[in-house]
């Protein structure tokens, strides 16, 4: 079953936030991600060689991001969250969000129309609204930005899942357009290195299926990108130490772990940081 769009990964990832929620350990419950995912997630997940074996990463990925964005909306003072390319993301109705807090998904019409279905009668725990937009459309995204940050006078926006799928161009046309709204202080993203990227492109089965949507985006040297178009990184978490924190590990960590002990300290620190999740500020 091929991945028409990038839309289409957010059921893949919903299922992975069901198969959490149904652990009696679960980091997070999410009772909303069985019925987003439908029929077409569990395909795609299934269908993938590692699908269910890649279950980790996106489960510590969200638990992660979670912990991230309570953190900034507490000591930031945070009053607007932009998610970009929000996909089925239900955090919105399951975070212990502030009542006054402004959320708003963006995403395309299609998605944004399936996600109002599946959610109707479903209350937000903060002053939600859904945008339907096309951010590769340079126009479309800056308008939306506009509006949304206009309304804001603290502004995280959130772009999980997205930079991956992007080129380096278009990633640099998106940090400029973020930092051309005032409000816009924070921008909470999961990144990956080169070396990650070569590792998960590395099943031809899986790499056709993700044709339409293929990885694209990975940084060896993040300040060295993200400087020059006007934020530094104010924390950095790496993807493994956070799985060994929240014991969500890939399969045989513990072997890699032992083997990784006889690995130069460079090649240890370079698989370390492959992948992560960075909170970057408003230079």
């Amino acid at each position: 079953m091929p991945i028409e769009n990038v839309s289409d990964t957010a059921r893949w990832v919903a299922v992975y936030r069901a198969m959490e929620s149904a652990r009696p350990d679960a980091l997070f419950r999410d009772p909303w991600a069985e019925r987003l995912a439908g029929d077409a997630g569990r395909r795609i997940v299934d269908e993938m060689r590692y699908g269910r074996r890649m279950a980790w990463a996106m489960i510590v990925r969200t638990a992660v991001l979670d912990e991230m964005i309570l953190e900034r909306v507490r000591e930031g003072g945070v009053d607007t969250v932009i998610n970009l390319a929000a996909g089925l993301d239900t955090r919105a109705w399951r975070l212990a969000l502030p009542p006054a807090l402004r959320w708003f998904d963006v995403d395309l019409p299609a998605m944004t129309a399936y996600k109002r279905e599946v959610m109707t009668g479903e209350v937000p725990r903060c002053r939600y609204e859904a945008v339907a937009a096309d951010l590769t459309r340079d126009d479309e995204r800056d308008e939306v930005l506009r509006r949304v940050a206009g309304v804001a006078t603290r502004a995280l926006v959130i772009t999980e899942g997205l930079l991956i799928y992007l080129s380096h161009e278009e990633v640099a046309a998106l940090a400029r357009a973020l930092h051309a709204q005032p409000s816009v202080r924070w921008w909470l993203t999961d990144i990956a290195s080169p070396t990650l990227l070569k590792f998960m492109t590395r099943d031809k089965g899986d790499t056709q299926r993700l044709a339409n949507s293929p990885f694209r985006f990975a940084l060896a040297d993040r300040p060295a990108f993200f400087g020059p178009l006007g934020w530094r990184e104010l924390e950095f978490r790496s993807g493994l130490d956070e799985a060994r924190r929240l014991r969500r590990e890939m399969p045989h960590a513990w072997l890699a772990r032992l083997m990784m002990r006889f690995q130069p300290r460079r090649k240890r620190e370079a698989v370390r940081v492959m992948n992560g999740y960075m909170m970057l500020e408003r230079a």
